[in-house]
């Protein structure tokens, strides 16, 4: 069984994002460690990336910091490896296809496994082309996470039956970043999503929503028809804002949070 489903084993799952190396990788540590005292379930740690097109401009600046600083992958590696030491929580990267493919994906995913990366998520590899990397990630045992959009609907059934980890609900067309509200049909959606576990013979994977959650009340509304929530943009503008000296309001966000979604 993959250890990601442990993040959604007691109540709903607060899902936390940062990038990585912003703005270093000690920090990267400190404010991972923030998150699980706060009760984050799963950390997501973004490998940072020239041309971040699923991102919204809080991302984007965050991973033009990072790479500023001389992040790389193999930092990043070392940097789960460190922290292997102190957490058992789930951690999961969040790249694009292009750091994978140059890096090797034999080599890379073998370091996933060496060092205790869970899964990934690779928001530019279209379902039709996943193929070759989930054969390969899953030799090594990490979960490729897939995304299901608002306009996935005709293709859930294939989506899901071929998932692992869990299924990643993009709440709103467009990049990353908070938003004032949230209109799409989501109890729809995993609707859909239920149907096809229990119907269509996929696997029964918990589902997360994220893309644009970073008030409690969405949180808490949200939380009542999925299994957890996903949030990013609104951590990464907390260290924005504090830079070094996020950890602080870091942890104190993601409790508030994880106390929102009742859990």
């Amino acid at each position: 069984m993959s250890s990601i489903t442990n993040a959604f084993q007691n109540g709903k799952a607060f899902i936390g994002f940062v990038t990585g190396g912003d703005p270093g990788i000690e920090k990267t540590e400190a404010f991972v460690l923030e998150m699980v005292r706060a009760g984050a379930d799963l950390v997501e740690i973004g490998i940072p990336f020239s041309d971040p097109i699923a991102e919204g401009p809080v991302i984007q600046r965050a991973n033009i910091r990072a790479l500023s600083s001389g992040t790389t992958t193999d930092k990043l590696f070392n940097l789960v490896e460190k922290l292997r030491r102190n957490i058992e929580t789930p951690l999961v990267f969040l790249t694009y296809l292009n750091p994978v493919f140059s890096y090797g994906y034999d080599r890379f995913f073998k370091r996933c496994r060496d060092t205790g990366v869970d899964g990934i998520i690779i928001p530019d590899l279209p379902f039709e082309e996943q193929g070759e990397v989930r054969d390969i990630s899953a030799r090594y045992g990490v979960d490729l996470i897939s995304l299901i959009a608002p306009t996935s609907e005709e293709r859930i059934l294939e989506i899901v039956r071929t998932a692992s980890g869990f299924l990643y609900l993009v709440s709103s067309l467009g990049v990353t970043g908070v938003r004032g509200e949230i209109t799409t049909d989501l109890a729809a959606i995993i609707a859909l999503v239920k149907k096809a576990q229990t119907q269509g013979g996929a696997p029964r994977l918990p589902a997360a929503v994220g893309f644009g959650i970073h008030t409690p009340t969405q949180a808490a509304e949200i939380a009542r028809i999925a299994d957890g929530i996903i949030v990013g943009s609104a951590i990464v503008k907390i260290i924005e804002d504090h830079g070094e000296a996020a950890g602080k309001p870091i942890y104190e966000y993601v409790k508030g949070m994880k106390e929102a979604i009742g859990s």
